[in-house]
């Protein structure tokens, strides 16, 4: 019995070591940038040099700032600038939004369309 907790607890190292090694990997980071629903642009953060600013017109202008591994809302001209608060994002799932621009910012797996489906409605927001 021992041997076998012994023997778990050594995969467990192992399997957890590769994984914050890279060595495991569930995909590269792609940011999807929305307006009005529909994608502007999307951008494999894996892959950006230095810095790339992309900017967005509609009721607002914004600047779009993504940076290896990491995007946010740079600027905007709308009046709370509660998308700009958001700060950077990173992680699968992250998303941030500019109601009056209808302008969105979600974080994806690489193999991830950015589109909802009724299966995955898990929506993580941070309210202001």
């Amino acid at each position: 019995m021992a041997a076998v907790i012994t023997a778990i607890a050594i995969t467990g190292i192992i399997i957890n070591h590769a994984v914050s090694e890279g060595a495991v990997s569930s995909g590269s980071l792609v940011a999807i940038v929305k307006q009005d629903d529909r994608i502007i642009y999307r951008i494999a953060l894996d892959e950006v040099e230095g810095q790339r600013r992309i900017p967005v017109s509609g009721a607002c202008e914004q600047s779009v700032l993504a940076e290896k591994g990491r995007i946010r809302f740079e600027s905007s001209s709308c009046p709370d600038k509660i998308c700009v608060g958001a700060g950077w994002l990173s992680m699968p799932g992250q998303m941030a939004v500019c109601i009056p621009n209808r302008t969105l910012i979600k974080i994806v797996q690489s193999g991830d369309t950015g589109t909802e489906s009724t299966e995955n409605r898990d929506v993580d927001i941070k309210a202001y």
